[in-house]
């Protein structure tokens, strides 16, 4: 449903010639059948304290040969349950609308979702990684797994503008 300052692109880029060859490499099975009850973001998926997994696909299985290593893996998920038509959105935690580009929202162009989980286990054998939590609906598609890096990754420096403001 469009809120008030809520602007949509003149076309639906999901009705557009594919400019890549994506596939999906595996699934996400998740407690969250719902979208009203998926939680907003990965700190709120920890607190609920509801453990996940990905199902990564028979052909793709080998890809995960030293990951049980890492601590920590980036998720990249393709949120096929979102609008893909949103440019302007106004979050309910906003006090103006804001550029999608500008936003973690799940409505966007390419609903690329990005996650970082703590690893719990890896079977490469079943192709299942075992998660802490995850934000995204179950049998949520899988575009990608990567290595966490903290040395490279994290950026304790980074800001945001404060949550109420309009920027």
């Amino acid at each position: 449903m469009k809120r008030e300052g809520e602007r949509q692109l003149p076309f639906d880029p999901a009705a557009m010639p594919a400019d890549a060859g994506l596939v999906f490499i595996g699934t996400v099975h998740s407690p969250w059948t719902e979208r009203s009850d998926c939680p907003k973001n990965m700190a709120a998926a920890r607190e609920r304290g509801r453990p996940a997994s990905v199902e990564i696909a028979n052909a793709y299985r080998e890809g995960l040969d030293g990951l049980s290593g890492f601590s920590h893996v980036v998720l990249l998920t393709w949120l096929d349950r979102s609008d893909r038509d949103l440019i302007v959105q106004f979050p309910r935690h906003a006090a103006a609308p804001r550029g999608t580009f500008a936003l973690r929202s799940p409505a966007r162009p390419n609903p690329i979702g990005l996650h970082v989980a703590r690893i719990v286990s890896v079977d490469i054998a079943s192709g299942i990684v075992g998660i802490d939590a995850i934000d995204v609906l179950d049998g949520t598609p899988v575009v990608d797994l990567k290595p966490y890096f903290a040395s490279i990754d994290a950026f304790p420096e980074a800001t945001r503008p404060s949550e109420r403001s309009g920027s």
